[in-house]
C-alpha cells in the first residue's frame, strides 16, 4: 500500500504539504511522476508546475534525486522505505484544480498527488490532517472517497484501490452547509461551500428525481455505493467536473434556490443549475465508466486522442435537459426553450460549417480547450452540436424501430458491453450499436451528422413529434434564443459584457455588421453617434435605427479611443423557438419526453 499524508500547511499562503511513502521503493531508484492533464477536461494544465518544493528521505537521511522532465523525479537507489515531500502551491479557483486560503480548502488528486511509478495498481491510503491555523478551527471534509476512521465529515483516513481512483476522489474542506437524501435507495450528499442563502431541502427535494431517472434509465442498481454533490459558490462562477461518486460544481450564488422562493417557481439560474447537477451525474455512466477505447486506461503524462468526445459530451447534454422534463422538475415547453437555445448557439457561431463535431472532438486539446475570442468563428462545440446529434438520433431510431427503440436503448446496450465489463468503446462503436439496434445501415446518418458540416434535419424529425422548429432574428444582444420574442430593429453580430467604461464586445461574429465596419473581439464601445452606452442601454439605444443607416461607435481598444462607421442591418435568422402544435404534447412526444405530470 502507498501511504500519503497531506495538510493545508499554511492556508494563507495556498500551500499544502504531501507526503508520499513507499515501503519497498524499485531497487533502480523510485520515481514520481505529477498527472499533465485530468480526466474530463481535456488540456494539458502541467500540474507539476505547482510543486514549489521536492525532498525525499530514508531512514531520516536525505535521498539525492534528478529530474528527468517536467513532471517526473527519479530518486537515487535506496533500501527501505523511502518518503517524499512536497510542497504544493493551490491557488487555482476551478473545478480542475486545487484551492486554499483561510475560508476553504478544495483539490483534485490530480493537482497534489505524485504517483509512485511501478505502484500505480497498488491500494492507497490518504490521511488527511486538519490545518493548523486558528482560523480554521471547525472546518469539515467532504469527499467520496472510502474513509477508514475519524468521523463523519471529519478528517481521518481513507483508502483508495489504486492511484487512479486516488486522483478520482476530490476533496472539499471548511465550513459548508451539509443535507443528504437517497435515490433508489443510494444514499446522496449535497455540500454547499461559499456564501449563500440556499434552500437545502428544496434542493435535495429535486434533485431526488432527476437522480432516479438516470439509475432507472441504465438500470438498477446504481453503479455507486454513495455520491457527493460538492458545489462551491462564487459571485458568477460556473462548471463541473463528473468524478466516479462525486462530482465538483461551481455555481452563482444567485443560481441556487432560495428559502424565499415560490414553491413551484423555477428561475433560470437555477434551472441552469439542476441541469448542470444532472450533466455531471450523467457522466457517472457515460465517460466514468462507459470510456473510449483510447482512454482504457487514461494516459496522464499526454495528449490522448479520440473523435468520440462528441458521444461522452454531447449525448451527456442531451440527457442533462431530457431528465429534468422526464423527473418533472420542467415542463415539456421549458425543455423545448432549451433545445432552443442549443439550436441558436450552434446556428449562431460560423464554426459550425467550418468544423465537424469529430473534428472538434480530436482537436479539443489544442482548440475547444484553448478557446480565443474568434472560437465561435472557428469551431463548434462538440457539447451543443453532440447534443443537437444525440437529440436527431433519438427520434431517427424511434421512427426506424416504430417506438421500440430509442437513444435510451443504446445506452443501456453500451453499458452492458461496455461500462459494466471495463472495456473501452472502438471509435466506431456508436454507429456500430445503433445499426444493431436499427437492424440496417445508419451509414447516412453518421455520414451527415459526423463527418460533414452540413445541417442536421431536426425540423423534420420534430414535426413528426408535433413539434414545429421556427427560426428569428434576434430581439437584442443578450437574447439566446428558444422563446418567441419581437426581433430588433437592427442588430451588430456581438455579444457584449460589461465592463466599467461601457460595453465590451466578448465575441464579433464573422458575418455581423460590427466585424464589417471594424470593430473586433475586445473593444469597449462607449458611445453610440456620440451618446454614452454600457451593456444595460445598448439594445434601447439600438432601438432608434433602422437597416441601411449608418451609426458612429466610438470605442476604445486598448488605450487608443478609435472611430467605426456601422452600415445597420437587421440580424440574421439564427434564433430557434419551438413550439408544440396543440396546446399540450402529442401521443409521439409523450413517448419521446416521458413527462409525468
Amino acid at each position: 500500500m502507498i501511504q500519503y499524508r497531506i495538510q493545508p500547511l499554511r492556508p494563507e499562503a495556498h500551500l499544502f504539504v504531501v507526503e508520499i511513502m513507499v515501503a519497498e521503493p524499485m531497487p533502480e531508484g523510485q520515481a514520481f511522476a505529477m498527472p499533465a492533464w485530468i480526466p474530463g477536461s481535456y488540456m494539458i494544465r502541467d500540474f507539476a508546475r505547482h510543486v514549489v518544493s521536492f525532498r525525499a528521505s530514508a531512514a531520516g537521511a536525505p535521498v539525492s534525486w534528478v529530474k528527468l522532465d517536467k513532471q517526473t523525479w527519479q530518486l537515487d537507489p535506496v533500501k527501505g522505505p523511502v518518503v517524499v515531500r512536497i510542497e504544493v502551491y493551490a491557488w487555482d479557483l476551478s473545478v480542475r484544480g486545487a484551492h486554499l486560503d483561510l475560508q476553504h480548502g478544495y483539490f483534485n488528486g490530480s493537482c497534489v498527488f505524485l504517483a509512485a511509478k511501478g505502484y500505480e495498481d497498488q491500494p492507497c491510503e490518504m490521511t488527511l490532517i486538519p490545518p493548523e491555523h486558528p482560523d480554521c478551527s471547525g472546518w469539515q471534509v467532504a469527499t467520496g472517497m472510502p474513509r477508514v476512521n475519524g468521523p463523519a465529515l471529519g478528517f481521518g483516513t481513507f483508502i483508495a484501490e489504486n492511484y487512479d481512483a486516488l486522483i478520482d476522489y476530490p476533496v472539499e474542506m471548511g465550513r459548508f452547509e451539509h443535507a443528504t437524501f437517497e435515490a433508489c435507495g443510494v444514499p446522496h450528499q449535497v455540500v454547499i461551500s461559499g456564501r449563500h442563502r440556499t434552500d437545502m431541502a428544496r434542493l435535495c427535494r429535486d434533485l431526488k428525481p432527476i437522480c432516479e431517472e438516470h439509475i432507472r434509465m441504465f438500470g438498477e442498481p446504481a453503479p455507486v455505493d454513495d455520491y457527493v454533490f460538492m458545489t462551491l459558490v462564487t459571485g458568477n462562477g460556473y462548471g463541473g467536473l463528473e468524478h466516479r461518486n462525486s462530482t465538483s460544481l461551481m455555481c452563482a450564488r444567485n443560481d441556487l434556490p432560495r428559502r424565499t422562493d415560490a414553491p413551484d417557481s423555477l428561475r433560470d439560474g437555477y434551472r441552469t443549475y439542476l441541469g448542470l447537477c444532472s450533466h455531471e451525474y450523467f457522466h457517472t455512466w457515460n465517460i466514468k465508466r462507459i470510456k473510449p477505447d483510447a482512454f482504457t486506461p487514461f494516459d496522464l503524462s499526454q495528449e490522448v486522442y479520440t473523435e468520440l468526445l462528441w458521444a461522452f459530451e454531447g449525448i451527456t447534454s442531451y440527457y442533462d435537459d431530457l431528465a429534468l422534463v422526464r423527473a418533472g422538475v420542467i415542463t415539456p415547453q421549458a425543455y423545448l426553450e432549451l433545445v432552443g437555445q442549443t439550436l441558436t448557439r450552434v446556428q449562431r457561431g460560423s464554426g459550425a460549417s467550418k468544423q465537424t463535431v469529430t473534428e472538434s472532438s480530436f482537436d479539443a486539446w489544442t482548440r475547444f480547450y484553448k478557446q480565443d475570442e474568434n472560437a465561435p468563428n472557428a469551431i463548434v462545440s462538440y457539447y451543443a452540436k453532440g447534443a443537437l446529434i444525440a437529440l436527431a438520433l433519438d427520434l431517427t431510431l424511434r421512427e426506424i424501430t416504430g417506438e421500440k427503440k430509442s437513444l435510451d436503448d443504446l445506452m443501456r446496450l453500451l453499458w452492458r458491453r461496455y461500462g459494466q465489463r471495463g472495456l473501452g468503446l472502438p471509435e466506431q462503436g456508436i454507429r456500430m450499436l445503433a445499426e444493431e439496434i436499427a437492424q440496417q445501415s445508419m451509414a447516412d446518418f453518421f455520414d451527415l451528422a459526423l463527418y460533414s458540416t452540413d445541417p442536421l434535419p431536426l425540423a423534420e424529425l420534430l414535426a413528426r413529434r408535433g413539434v414545429q422548429l421556427q427560426w428569428r432574428s434576434p430581439a437584442g444582444h443578450a437574447d439566446t434564443g428558444g422563446k418567441p420574442a419581437k426581433q430588433a430593429p437592427v442588430y451588430l453580430g456581438v455579444r457584449l459584457i460589461e465592463d466599467p467604461l461601457g460595453a465590451r464586445i466578448q465575441i464579433a461574429h464573422d458575418q455581423g455588421a460590427a466585424m464589417a465596419a471594424g470593430l473586433s473581439a475586445g473593444d469597449v464601445i462607449v458611445a453610440l453617434d456620440g451618446l454614452k452606452t454600457d451593456v444595460r442601454r445598448f439594445d434601447e439605444q439600438l432601438a432608434a435605427y433602422q437597416p441601411g443607416e449608418k451609426l458612429r461607435i466610438h470605442a476604445f481598444r486598448g488605450d487608443e479611443l478609435l472611430h467605426y462607421d456601422v452600415l445597420l442591418s437587421a440580424g440574421e435568422s439564427d434564433t430557434a423557438v419551438l413550439t408544440f402544435e396543440g396546446e399540450k404534447p402529442n401521443e409521439a412526444a409523450r413517448q419521446w419526453l416521458r413527462y409525468p405530470g
